[in-house]
């Protein structure tokens, strides 16, 4: 197409719609829409332009409360501190260990505190004590499962030891039946039965956590029937220290992870 810029508009071709006829001598102005026509005109972008906004102001939010919860959990483990244990945490955090050293020592320090019986778990150094208020009731030497990826990328997930605060939820015997994970026998490379409902599949005593992990002994039968072999995630301790700290296992025992 040429260059139409000084070929007359015909009479029958309608007139573009302005606020008020170009005065002479006035440079043009462009027709400024209001907000109701702009929204009737593009209904689609205001509804993403809306939805955006308030899917920032949720997000918003949700760090704001994240931040409170986070500032409070602080300040409630700060005040379970000595003097001495709140110098070691600003330490930790001036020299820039990082957050994974802090809250494992804040999970510690929490554990000493507890004035009821609870269940330290030391994962570097693999014992579980038994404990109130840091008096050592109990050590017992454990073995931590190793971390193992489920699944392929990009859904894989992974599968690691606890770290924090978790609660027993049931203690249970070598009747108790087990629904064995499939990835388990995949791992073991066997093959994968169509029952995996195992009794016993836990060993004589095991404790099952609010969260799933689980502390068991080690079983007479089934894939994880393995003195080499520990559940990833999991913690196996022997049966006799189970025995002997049974009574103490009800429901809502703290289990802590450091």
């Amino acid at each position: 197409m040429g260059d139409n810029r000084e070929t007359p508009w015909a009479e029958s071709v309608p007139r573009q719609r302005r606020r008020w006829p170009w005065p002479a001598g006035r440079p043009r102005e462009r027709r400024r829409t209001r907000w109701a026509e702009f929204r009737d005109a593009y209904p689609r972008i205001v509804t993403m332009m809306s939805l955006g906004l308030a899917a920032l102001l949720l997000i918003d939010t949700a760090l704001v409360v994240k931040r409170f919860q986070y500032r409070r959990e602080n300040e409630a483990a700060r005040r379970l501190m000595t003097g001495m244990e709140k110098q070691q945490a600003d330490a930790l955090v001036t020299e820039g260990v990082g957050r994974a050293a802090l809250a494992m020592a804040l999970v510690r320090g929490q554990s000493i505190k507890d004035r009821g019986l609870n269940l330290s778990v030391a994962l570097d150094e693999g014992t579980m004590d038994l404990q109130r208020e840091g008096a050592q009731l109990r050590e017992m030497r454990v073995r931590i499962g190793p971390e193992h990826s489920v699944g392929r990328p990009p859904g894989e997930r992974k599968v690691t030891p606890p770290l924090g605060r978790r609660r027993v939820a049931r203690v249970v015997d070598e009747s108790f039946v087990w629904e064995v994970p499939e990835w388990v026998y995949t791992q073991r490379g066997q093959p994968v039965p169509g029952d995996r409902n195992v009794r016993g599949a836990l060993g004589e005593l095991a404790v099952i956590l609010d969260d799933g992990t689980c502390l068991y002994s080690l079983p007479g039968a089934g894939p994880l029937a393995d003195p080499a072999y520990v559940l990833p995630g999991a913690v196996r301790a022997e049966a006799a220290d189970l025995r002997a700290i049974r009574v103490n296992l009800e429901p809502g025992v703290p289990v802590y992870f450091h």
